[in-house]
């Protein structure tokens, strides 16, 4: 049994004593890269709360774009770009009266029809 205990390599007191070391500076490196990341959402989370903060303020204060602040007179001529374009529908004279149109014949109800 001496013989045994001999093959073994007695434990090295440098890589056992490493090992704790070793353990504790990856905990603490971790701890630190987790702490940074919880900062960094703290700080983009406080950002992001005074731009929401400033739209508010910025929103409230704005005239609203609906509003008009000069009446437009009666006799501005109307912007028409069919009109300028020389496209105008057929339109009746005043005094005419439109001629009414003859309705449309659908599928159904026009002649050749199938009789149900």
């Amino acid at each position: 049994m001496a013989k045994q205990r001999e093959l073994t390599a007695p434990a090295d007191p440098v890589i056992t004593a490493e090992l704790p070391d070793r353990r504790r500076a990856e905990a603490i490196h971790r701890l630190q890269i987790g702490l940074a990341g919880i900062g960094a959402m703290v700080l983009m989370i406080g950002l992001a709360s005074v731009i929401m903060e400033r739209a508010q303020l910025t929103e409230a204060g704005a005239v609203p774009d609906a509003a008009a602040t000069v009446a437009a007179p009666d006799n501005a001529p109307k912007n028409d770009p069919l009109a300028e374009a020389g496209v105008v529908p057929d339109m009746p004279a005043q005094g005419e009266t439109p001629q009414p149109q003859e309705q449309a014949i659908v599928p159904e109800q026009g002649e050749g029809a199938p009789a149900q």
